[in-house]
């Protein structure tokens, strides 16, 4: 098949973790024969730095005409002083609006080989198999009014519509049935009048999934489970501010921020990227765990390209390396040797031929 696939690196160790997504992503295409065509654009404070903006026009239009966006990271210390629309996040948040993806699926589960890797106990963690869907593009982060009254005082506006709930509601659901037919519904409605909302139209639209169970959790009961007993979980479903705040917590379960992928679905293009921010710290420095990009990738090929297995080998490979030894310096033990965010990418992609070339010769046999 022909994908169109616009690459956003964007800061900080987004070039280095889109490299290496890329270049899974291309060895996928020539060992499965897929026309995969790549095109890179600015965002961020790059795009700020080259272009005077943080999303320019030709990058927009560039992901518009696209079949898929994949993005590495935004962000940078040198423009916290600026407002937030000047800001690299600014372009961020303008073309989540502009492809429309509503429902941002943020998987997060406990690999066998990392589970001795997160601050809990193995016990605790093992089995953990979460997956986050979170409102994008409603919420605290969009409302309007926003801004500051005077110097010292600011203001942001907490809105949702039933229709807004109601439809990522139903992705939720949805995907709830693929798994264990478990919902938990995130919310604070014994405070906020948006929480009461929320609850009271998942709760309508859970009646039209009679086998999927539903129950609804405060966010900082949630957030407590989640640390006591992750395993509970099955499917997540919480706002904009609540999922993005819980999805990195979600990180200590799986040993580590760098290994979370992300998809934004539902709207005209999916945009596709890994958890983690731009980490200007050790940008650069081949620190950085590309982990969290690459099984981004598996999710565009299993959500755009509609190619299953190839996004099943994609983790599989992922699977392999770790189950080998592999670590870069987020993952690895005292004692062991980490890899650079290269050599990761090294062992993913060596792991994914071994694959491939085992499975066709079996076949072949």
């Amino acid at each position: 098949m022909s994908l169109n696939v616009v690459l956003l690196p964007g800061d900080g160790i987004g070039p280095e973790v889109t490299a290496e997504a890329a270049r899974l992503l291309g060895r996928i295409g020539e060992l499965y024969r897929h026309a995969f065509q790549l095109s890179t654009c600015l965002v961020g404070g790059a795009a700020i730095e080259q272009e005077g903006s943080s999303l320019p026009a030709r990058t927009l239009d560039a992901c518009l005409a696209a079949d898929a966006v994949l993005l590495g990271a935004v962000g940078h210390p040198r423009y916290e002083d600026r407002s937030p629309a000047d800001r690299p996040e600014a372009g961020l948040l303008a073309l989540r609006k502009a492809l429309g993806g509503f429902a941002n699926l943020r998987p997060a589960a406990c690999h066998p080989a990392l589970a001795d890797r997160t601050p809990f106990r193995t016990e605790r963690v093992q089995g953990a198999d979460i997956l986050i869907v979170r409102e994008l593009l409603g919420g605290l982060y969009f409302g309007e009014p926003r801004g500051y009254r005077d110097p010292e005082t600011a203001f942001n506006t907490l809105v949702y519509s039933k229709s807004e709930v109601e439809r990522v509601a139903r992705v939720a659901f949805d995907l709830a049935r693929g798994r264990r037919r478990r919902v938990s519904s995130i919310d604070k409605a014994n405070v906020l009048e948006t929480s009461r909302l929320w609850r009271n139209v998942v709760t309508e639209v859970g009646r039209d999934y009679p086998d999927v169970a539903l129950e609804h959790v405060y966010v900082d009961t949630c957030a407590m489970r989640m640390a006591t007993n992750p395993a509970s979980f099955d499917v997540i479903l919480a706002d904009n501010l609540f999922g993005d705040i819980l999805s990195d917590q979600a990180a200590s379960v799986a040993g580590s921020l760098g290994v979370l992928p992300s998809a934004s679905v539902g709207g005209r293009v999916d945009l596709y990227e890994p958890v983690h921010g731009s980490a200007p710290d050790i940008a650069g420095q081949g620190l950085a765990n590309p982990i969290g990009a690459i099984a981004s990738v598996a999710m565009l090929l299993r959500h755009s390209a509609r190619l299953p297995r190839e996004a099943q080998a994609v983790e599989q490979a992922i699977d392999v390396a770790l189950a080998s030894g592999a670590r870069t310096r987020d993952l690895a033990g005292p004692g062991e040797t980490s890899l650079s965010t290269r050599e990761m990418g090294d062992a993913i992609e060596h792991a994914l031929v071994e694959l491939f070339d085992r499975h066709h010769t079996y076949h072949a046999v």
